[in-house]
């Protein structure tokens, strides 16, 4: 099966079921970073992945990460940690800062390049993405950033720069996402990391029908406002 060349012109993406299977998930290349193609891919469950460089590749793996809100797995040492906390924990109030975090953490390299922000400062001035910001007193330490799909949240990148931010971030908002209705949290490939936390693998095709089910289902109107979560 041959990698569809996008076109700049049309917004259109082949079926994710056309995906390869090695490299897993790998469905077209080409395009760009536009908020409406954006949009239009995350609503059929691709998404952009790529190193700097490279063309814009577009992929949909099988199978899926995911963690349900409420299946959020809390350690006793990380209940411990949170009960005397010394962070505080913030709703879309500091999108840039959280992004370039995330960038900056990668001792590996980035895929998060300067085209890539740009592109998720446009969807969150338009509404469409929001971070999670974890402070310690003033000081970033961690977050995280994704897109609003109604009941779903596509997280896209975390970093940590002190002890459990990260985890600190996804526990408090896993919560607040859950107490707002929302149902799912799109966490694209499993690592070790998320696995820890709860997130699990599901078959691409389950996880399309619950991207169909719950993307245009709202949560509450207070669920994106910026606002203190922890």
């Amino acid at each position: 099966m041959r990698l569809i060349q996008l076109s700049r012109e049309s917004l259109n993406f082949p079926p994710p079921e056309m995906a390869l299977r090695e490299p897993n998930g790998l469905l077209a290349m080409g395009g760009d970073l536009s908020p409406a193609r954006l949009l239009n891919a995350y609503h059929r469950g691709i998404f952009p992945w790529f190193s700097h460089g490279d063309p814009i590749l577009w992929w949909s793996p099988d199978p899926r990460a995911v963690l349900f809100p409420e299946q959020f797995h809390l350690s006793r040492s990380m209940k411990r940690f949170h009960r005397r906390s010394p962070y505080r924990v913030t709703l879309n109030q500091a999108f840039y800062a959280v992004i370039e975090g995330c960038a900056s953490e990668r001792d590996e390299g980035t895929w998060i390049t300067p085209e890539v922000k740009r592109a998720w400062l446009k969807l969150y001035e338009m509404g469409h993405a929001q971070s999670i910001e974890v402070w310690q007193e003033d000081e970033l330490v961690g977050g995280m950033y994704g897109m609003a799909l109604g009941q779903i949240f596509c997280g896209e990148s975390m970093f940590s720069r002190c002890e459990n931010a990260s985890k600190t971030a996804l526990l408090v908002f896993s919560q607040h996402f859950s107490q707002c209705g929302g149902k799912l949290i799109d966490c694209q490939v499993l690592n070790s990391h998320t696995a820890s936390l709860g997130a699990e693998e599901i078959p691409r095709v389950a996880w399309l029908a619950w991207l169909n089910a719950l993307a245009q289902q709202p949560v509450s109107d207070q669920c994106w406002q910026v606002q203190q979560l922890f």
